[in-house]
Order: C-alpha cells, then sequence, then structure tokens
C-alpha cells in the first residue's frame, strides 16, 4: 500500500476514534441493541448485565463467550447478555433490579447490595484493580502538580479504579480535584485514553484491562502515550445475584463461574476479559470499599 493511502486510511480510523470520543462526551449514543433468540418451549431466560468496561459491540464479543458457556453448563437456561451506554444507565438498570446476575464494579456492588443483590464470586487478582494516570510520552509532565489549570479525562463520575480512586489519589498528592484541574466525564475507558492522544486532556484515568486492551489493538497511538502514575489497588469486580432467585440456580452459575479456568475454552474467555482467573467472595469481602467510599466522600466529593 503506498504512503498517501496508508496515511488517507490512518486519517480515517482517528477521526473515527475521535467522533467516537465526542459522541461520548455528548451523551449521544444509542440504546445498544440485543440479537436476542426466541426461548425455546420450557427455557429459562436470565439476563447478565456488565458494566460499562468497554462500548456495547466490543462488551458482547468479549461477554457473549461466557454466556454460550454458561448455557453449556446449565442447560434448559438462556443466559442474554445485557450492555448499556454509560454508568449512570448501568446503575439505573442495577436498581432496578433488571439483571438476574450482573457484574458490577466494587463501588456499583455496595449500591447493588442495597438493590436486593448478593456476591456470589470475583475476579482474582486485586492488584490489577488499581487507577493508571496517562499522559502523551512527549507532555512533560512529572508529577500531579504539572496537572495544575489543565483537564483530566475519566469514563464517568462512578468509575471506581479510573476516576475515584485517580481523584482521591490527586486529592493526598495535592491538587484540589475540585478547583485546581478540569474534570472530563467522557463516557468510557477507551474515551478516556484517547482525549489524552488527541491532547483533548493533559492527562487520562483508567485501569490496566482497557490499558492493555488498547496496547493490542491500537499499537502506534499507545507508543505516543506512558503511564505517569498509578494508585494502591483496591478489590477487584464482583459478580452478583439477585436474592430472589432459586437458591439452585445461583449456586449453579456460581460453580460454573468458580470453574471456568479448568478448561481450554474457559482458559480463553478469561484470557479475553484480561482476567486471570474467577474465586469465592462474598458481600462482608467488599467491607473494604465502604472504607474507601468513605474517605473518598470525605476528602473529594459527594455521591
Amino acid at each position: 500500500m503506498n504512503s498517501p493511502r496508508r496515511s488517507l486510511l490512518r486519517l480515517a480510523l482517528l477521526s473515527s476514534l475521535a467522533w467516537m470520543v465526542g459522541c461520548d462526551e455528548e451523551k449521544r449514543a444509542q440504546e445498544p441493541q440485543y440479537l436476542h433468540q426466541s426461548p425455546s418451549q420450557g427455557e429459562r431466560v436470565v439476563r447478565f448485565g456488565v458494566h460499562p468496561l468497554h462500548n456495547p459491540q466490543k462488551l458482547h464479543r468479549v461477554f457473549a463467550p461466557l454466556m454460550a458457556y454458561l448455557e453449556r453448563r446449565i442447560p434448559g437456561t438462556r443466559f442474554e447478555l445485557e450492555a448499556s451506554n454509560n454508568y449512570a444507565h448501568y446503575e439505573q438498570k442495577l436498581k432496578a433490579r433488571r439483571f438476574e446476575f450482573a457484574l458490577p464494579n466494587p463501588y456499583q456492588t455496595m449500591l447493588a447490595r442495597d438493590w436486593g443483590y448478593r456476591v456470589i464470586a470475583k475476579l482474582d487478582d486485586d492488584q490489577d484493580f488499581r487507577g493508571i494516570f496517562l499522559v502523551r510520552a512527549d507532555s512533560g509532565i512529572s508529577q500531579p502538580a504539572d496537572l495544575r489549570g489543565k483537564a483530566v479525562s475519566y469514563p464517568a463520575p462512578t468509575a471506581l479504579a479510573a476516576a475515584m480512586m485517580p481523584q482521591l489519589y490527586l486529592q493526598k498528592h495535592g491538587l484540589d480535584v475540585n478547583r485546581d484541574i478540569e474534570n472530563h466525564y467522557v463516557g468510557s475507558q477507551e474515551s478516556s485514553i484517547m482525549s489524552v492522544y488527541l491532547s483533548r486532556s493533559a492527562a487520562g484515568a483508567t485501569w490496566p484491562p482497557p490499558w492493555r486492551t488498547f496496547q493490542k489493538n491500537h499499537a502506534k497511538e499507545a507508543a505516543a502515550l506512558r503511564v505517569a502514575w498509578e494508585t494502591p489497588p483496591l478489590i477487584n469486580n464482583a459478580f452478583v445475584a439477585r436474592r430472589d432467585l432459586p437458591e439452585g440456580l445461583t449456586n449453579q452459575v456460581r460453580l460454573a463461574l468458580l470453574g471456568l479456568g479448568e478448561s481450554a475454552d474457559g482458559k480463553a474467555i478469561l484470557a479475553d476479559m484480561e482476567s486471570r482467573g474467577i474465586v469465592a467472595a462474598e458481600d462482608r469481602d467488599y467491607a473494604v470499599v465502604e472504607h474507601f467510599m468513605a474517605e473518598f466522600v470525605a476528602r473529594v466529593r459527594p455521591l
């Protein structure tokens, strides 16, 4: 391919990505579309809601194999994956108890317990649940104070690893998050990263799995960025079940999730999820989130 054509294709790609960022910022995303088949006679249908780790299309690519795995392990049950436009949309669905099973972030897990859900398992490797700050490699930014007067991007106000934890980090490192910087909530992890690449923000907050995915899919753009700082880790995302479900179904799903890493297919699913595995967990494991939130509200902002 000749050089001019390569340049045009690259410009088209970046324009498309920039358009996606703009759509997130203006919150003009359309309701995600789901391709559900009609259930067979006697088949039980349950909805599985995953918080906005990715845009709806990518979320389907990553998590649809998990739904198929659960269907193989639990015959007679159809698992329908449901995405959401943004964090607020997802939390509205959780509060309305729309999902039978869900994968919320730890802050949303704390909310979900009050809305009729309970923790049945969690993603392994809590060290991976930490916020990271990306800056352009040529920015000259070396310490949080260098962000004073500049814009910082995040996916959403309730993105725990990619907004709350980074904001508390900045607060502890000498910045008044509400006065010293501009906080831009751009709708998704990818948009937070792209905002930095496009110089719409001086720094962008995300967390390791989306950053690894971005490095794989957009290697040249990722090479123009670097990780400036990282927050301490917390606890990873939880799988929750609605409390009014039959105990037998909840146990089947829990055991299937815990056994995901025992087969080659399951390991491939975990790899696509950017996860090392799924381990047992319960409500009390998320008490650490309550302690974090108390400090966050006292030092940064209300929720």
